[in-house]
């Protein structure tokens, strides 16, 4: 049984509703989508378990990603969405096999520094962000500072792919969604 992207947004907000959790669901979605693409793999299947990969975070942190991936097996989703929530998080013990469970790890971490950069450009626009400033905010280890930069490392390896060239598939991942991660410019004008 699959669920469609309403039923998952349902879900996710059921349990969550702080916004910087929702706009990290958004992101990692985002990034899915655009890593299935690159792959020639299922976009609505990868993008559905980047937005519904932290279902317990907010409010079972100590215990994620176990009780999530407990709630999802309960409602009957599919193995592989369960399996790959599992094994994003290093500590689960859940090795990462298949090129989605690698994806999501990969672009988990990234997505929040990429959004961080965006925020501190004075226009405050994806669309100003190049690789090169994540690169060199990178090195700036109190910058973001609960971003792990060798899990993105980590993952881009995993996932068979350059660093440099990771960085930009996220950062053009995220520019069609933007709006909805309040990296679109509009903050800079309040």
């Amino acid at each position: 049984m699959m669920f469609s992207r309403e039923d998952t947004w349902n879900l996710l907000t059921e349990h969550n509703k702080q916004p910087q959790h929702l706009k990290h669901a958004l992101a990692v979605e985002a990034a899915m989508r655009a890593y299935a693409r690159r792959f020639g793999e299922d976009e609505e299947l990868w993008g559905i378990l980047g937005l519904i990969h932290d279902l317990d975070y907010e409010e079972h942190p100590e215990e994620h990603p176990f009780v999530g991936a407990r709630m999802l097996e309960e409602l009957g989703w599919p193995e592989e969405i369960v399996r790959a929530v599992l094994s994003h998080a290093t500590y689960s013990d859940v090795a990462r096999e298949s090129l989605m469970e690698k994806a999501l790890f990969a672009v988990d971490e990234l997505t929040g520094l990429v959004i961080a950069v965006a925020l501190v450009r004075p226009s405050k626009n994806i669309a100003d962000v190049k690789v090169k400033s994540v690169r060199k905010k990178w090195k700036d280890k109190a910058f973001a500072r609960a971003v792990n930069r060798e899990e993105i490392e980590q993952g881009a390896e995993e996932l068979g792919v350059d660093l440099s060239e990771h960085i930009a598939v996220v950062i053009e991942a995220l520019k069609p969604v933007a709006a909805d991660l309040e990296i679109d410019g509009s903050l800079a004008h309040g």
